[in-house]
């Protein structure tokens, strides 16, 4: 408290942008003060998608750093690479700069699958929790030998589509980001396709392909710490086999069921998914 009586009086401000690269700034929401919840959003969105998180967790007395990842929102969008190893490469510079320890990570949609691979390599150096929120894992496409979830030539659809009507690609998305078109309010359906079209269209397909053909269920198997599975029953982009997935995968993993939502449980479900966050966050 001191600490923020002080910035407070001084006037100093904290980044709202950290370089991770040469010429690659991510946008960094970073607001008030004790144990550190560090929080991935998904595609294609931005940090902003959890605002009505960042005040309840600010006054239960959480820092919250929200990362914007390359590509998205208010970050740089640069041509390049736009794997899970990228992004969670940019993560771990932005913790090391912020000089971060015993976070709980979160992450949404995509951004759990880059928390799983962060998780997986960073070895708990930065992150004692891990919280995988409608996570687009173990893996978002069908194989041999995961019959779960989206066919990969529905993917490949995606992209088509983004290269030749962006608008519409997202358009269909919201459609089916909630049990149904209508679970969330006008003015929030209008808010959310306004941060997806901050995403560079680049980043958005890189991110597609990221998402069709990566497979992390060896990554699972390197996590060792308390993890948090919150997920929709009625989740038409992630399905909730995955979250079953990602519970037999993990060790010391829970399932939290949302009952009545879709992907977008943390605005459906809103006091649920905070409350349950922050309990787990408090242990």
């Amino acid at each position: 408290m001191e600490k923020l009586t002080e910035n407070l009086i001084s006037g100093k401000a904290r980044a709202e942008y950290i370089e991770v690269k040469p010429n690659v700034r991510l946008h960094i929401t970073d607001a008030g003060e004790g144990r550190p919840v560090v929080m991935i959003h998904g595609w294609p969105l931005s940090d902003e998608m959890y605002e009505y998180q960042y005040n309840t967790l600010i006054k239960n007395n959480f820092r919250v750093i929200g990362i914007t990842l390359r590509g998205f929102g208010k970050s740089d969008k640069p041509y390049g690479a736009y794997d899970y190893d990228v992004h969670a490469s940019d993560i771990k510079e932005v913790l090391c700069k912020l000089d971060v320890k015993n976070a709980v990570l979160v992450g949404f949609s995509m951004g759990g699958s880059i928390a799983i691979r962060y998780v997986s390599v960073d070895d708990g150096a930065h992150v004692s929790r891990l919280v995988l929120a409608g996570a687009a894992a173990p893996i978002w496409t069908q194989r041999d030998d995961f019959k779960y979830n989206l066919p990969k030539s529905a993917v490949d659809e995606l992209i088509a589509l983004n290269d030749k009507d962006r608008p519409q690609l997202l358009a269909n998305f919201g459609k089916i980001f909630s049990a149904t078109e209508n679970s969330l309010n006008e003015g929030i359906r209008n808010w959310l396709n306004g941060i997806n079209l901050s995403a560079s269209s680049y980043a958005t397909a890189q991110c597609l392909i990221a998402l069709r053909d990566t497979d992390l269920r060896s990554d699972m198997k390197k996590i060792n710490i308390p993890t948090l599975i919150m997920h929709g029953k009625k989740d038409k982009i992630c399905s909730f086999e995955l979250a079953e997935q990602m519970n037999a995968g993990i060790k010391n993993s829970h399932i939290v069921v949302f009952e009545n939502s879709g992907h977008s449980m943390f605005l459906e479900e809103t006091d649920k998914f905070n409350s349950e966050l922050i309990k787990f966050a408090k242990k």
